[in-house]
């Protein structure tokens, strides 16, 4: 177990592979990286040196549990950073992820090489609809646990998907993302994101990803997003808000292709 110091927190973070750096961002949750990043981390760490951060509200990361920023946890990934590698790296964050790696790209540009933003967004002002699902998160994992797992996989993956895998399937999804004090410290945070004064700050080529049939941040979010940072590229999967759990192979190929661009 590899931990950094940051402020009041102890942050549990893995490298897996070798070759040039990748960092991955989970997105709200408290079992972290591995909930978010277990299956995609073999797909690159055959030519990568994956690294995967547990953020603060995470189960192996310790902090005095002060209510989040996303500076403070983007201090948390540049330590990660500095503490892993010489140099900068490839830098990858989905959903909460996303807007904690556009703020360090934007606060330490020599860190970052290539951005991507999976499923992300800049700020929830003006969008109810945002707004009242965290709301609601919030509301029922204080008083409803089991209908937190449900609403959180209702909208964490296209109908489409859910019917493809049938009912126990399903059922089986729903205790993954337990309401937890540390996930609720995360959704906490979902609700109160605003990085629009960060974004064009950002000077690493970057790739946005958005997911078309996205019920949890709707895709307009991601094209914002796109649109508020300097030269970025935009691109669309027909998939759910977990893009990279209902379509591996063509979030696997659509990453790389934009890794190994020149």
């Amino acid at each position: 177990m590899t931990t950094v110091t940051v402020a009041d927190a102890q942050v549990h973070y893995e490298a897996t592979g070798s070759g040039p750096a990748l960092v991955l961002v989970h997105g709200t949750g408290s079992a972290g990286a591995d909930l978010t990043w277990g299956d995609i981390v073999p797909r690159f760490a055959s030519t990568r040196t994956v690294i995967t951060p547990d953020l603060s509200g995470t189960d192996l990361t310790t902090d005095a549990g002060a209510p989040l920023t996303v500076e403070y946890l983007a201090a948390q990934v540049i330590a990660v950073i500095e503490d892993a590698v010489a140099g900068p790296v490839d830098l990858l964050g989905f959903s909460m992820g996303a807007p904690v790696s556009a703020a360090v790209a934007a606060l330490r540009p020599d860190l970052v090489r290539r951005l991507i933003l999976a499923a992300g967004w800049a700020h929830t002002e003006g969008d109810e609809y945002v707004r009242n699902l965290f709301t609601l998160w919030k509301q029922l994992g204080h008083s409803d646990p089991a209908a937190f797992g449900r609403s959180v996989t209702m909208t964490g993956f296209s109908r489409a998907f859910l019917n493809s895998i049938g009912r126990d399937q399903v059922e089986a999804l729903i205790p993954n993302m337990p309401p937890t004090p540390g996930t609720l410290r995360h959704v906490d945070l979902d609700s109160r994101i605003d990085i629009r004064h960060l974004l064009p700050r950002v000077q690493a080529p970057t790739l946005v990803l958005g997911a078309t049939q996205d019920a949890t941040v709707p895709i307009e979010h991601s094209r914002t997003l796109s649109a508020a940072i300097p030269g970025s590229t935009y691109t669309e999967i027909d998939t759910g808000h977990v893009m990279f759990f209902e379509r591996a192979d063509e979030f696997t190929k659509v990453v790389s292709g934009f890794l190994h661009e020149a």
